[in-house]
């Protein structure tokens, strides 16, 4: 086992010891009901067609390398003032392999609460309020299959996604004719992704991507508890590279990424329909000197979903996912004859098919397929060659395949 993974197992290792500490010490003693403590665990499996990695060397006999052990907590000290934390161990190939970590830390101040109103604002390190679910996407359970739809939500820039250090302001507003809720918050990116460092240096030239003053809200409508949501949001995020000495080096270049994303779902009783689009994720990067030009992109992606719970401890879900990195060259042919490299890696058609079982309430099973068409999700790092190197020449694997299969297992335990 190399250093990082054996560090990250050891940081899992550390974390569980904590959970099952606190659980412990939950039941033992009666706590405050202004304190709430709760935990999750996960152990999943990939398996991949051909070389396609995800999440591991997935394509060599299937990867055990994606786990999540969970912590989180509350408390209210008074009416109108809470503190909330969760502390992360995750491993998820080369993508995520830094172990232990803070996924939110924040102060929660309401200044107006009774029946109809609620406002109030959040400082630290705050869920980002993107779709439908980016905030509850850190706990297997609340998730609507074991991956998201990467369309709208990559896996590969997880923690860049979840959240971000800053300050929030919320507000919700109940009516006769349904429920409002808003939030904006002015935040700066967490950029420690593996992939999101690579994706700009492509591994040849040292340095750190920091986050920048950026921005990110959302509005969103429910009528009928629940029965109708409606959702815009959207955000802002920039950055800057420190490049570090090296005999040849990028200059302090910035980088700003756009997204914007509409969402509508319909609960019934025993299904739901989901979708989100989004019809432009601006990407720009400038400054970084002659090894990276200048550039800007815009990609559009979309899916659509549907889950039905056919009884009381099982549910199946359908969804179908498209991913363009561009979309004025949707099928990549354009890049694939700037660069050489496949016009696959700039998109991706994804089927998914799942099952969920709730065996208890602490305890589920999930299974899912995917046939996929394009690798515009896959990542870099654990697929060498998916991104032109202006240093070091390299071609992709002639047996990454556009057309390939994926499949996934995962135990998850709550408390």
């Amino acid at each position: 086992m190399d250093t990082p993974s054996r560090q990250a197992c050891t940081g899992l290792s550390v974390l569980l010891a904590l959970a099952l500490t606190l659980s412990a010490a939950a039941q033992a003693f009666e706590l405050p009901e202004s304190v709430q403590i709760h935990g999750f665990l996960s152990q999943g499996y990939i398996s991949t067609s051909g070389s396609n990695n995800f999440f591991g060397h997935s394509s060599d006999g299937g990867s055990w390398n994606y786990r999540e052990i969970g912590v989180n907590g509350s408390w209210r000290p008074t009416p109108k003032l809470q503190f909330s934390m969760q502390v992360v161990g995750r491993d998820a190939g080369e993508t995520d392999n830094d172990g232990v970590r803070i996924d939110y830390g924040f102060a929660d101040y309401s200044f107006i609460s009774d029946a109809d109103r609620l406002w109030g604002a959040r400082v630290g390190r705050i869920t980002n309020p993107l779709g439908f679910y980016n905030e509850t996407r850190d706990v297997p359970f609340t998730r609507p299959s074991i991956l998201l739809p990467q369309g709208i939500y990559f896996d590969r820039n997880r923690n860049l996604s979840l959240s971000a250090d800053g300050v929030q302001v919320y507000g919700e507003q109940r009516t006769s004719i349904g429920d409002f809720y808003f939030q904006a918050g002015a935040v700066q990116p967490r950029t420690e992704d593996p992939e999101f460092q690579h994706g700009f240096t492509n591994g040849a030239f040292p340095g750190e991507l920091d986050g920048r003053l950026s921005w990110v809200g959302r509005a969103l409508y429910e009528r009928d508890g629940g029965r109708i949501r409606l959702a815009v949001s959207g955000g802002d995020f920039r950055g800057k590279y420190e490049p570090k000495p090296w005999k040849i080096d990028l200059q302090d270049g910035r980088f700003r990424f756009v997204p914007l994303i509409f969402s509508a779902q319909y609960n019934a009783e025993k299904w739901s329909l989901t979708s989100e689009f989004a019809p432009r994720r601006t990407a720009e990067f400038r400054g970084f000197g002659p090894f990276l030009p200048d550039g800007k992109f815009t990609g559009q992606s979309f899916y659509i979903q549907g889950t039905y719970r056919f009884a009381p401890k099982w549910e199946v879900v359908l969804r179908y996912d498209d991913l363009r990195w561009d979309k004025n060259d949707r099928n990549g042919k354009d890049w694939e004859a700037a660069t050489g490299f496949p016009a696959h890696t700039r998109f991706a058609k994804d089927w998914t098919v799942g099952l969920r079982w709730d065996i208890t309430p602490r305890i589920m099973l999930r299974a899912e397929y995917h046939r996929v068409k394009g690798t515009g999700w896959l990542a870099a790092l654990e697929n060498p060659g998916m991104r032109p190197n202006p240093i070091v020449p390299s071609t992709l694997e002639d047996d990454i395949d556009e057309d390939w299969n994926l499949f996934a297992l995962l135990a998850s335990f709550r408390f």
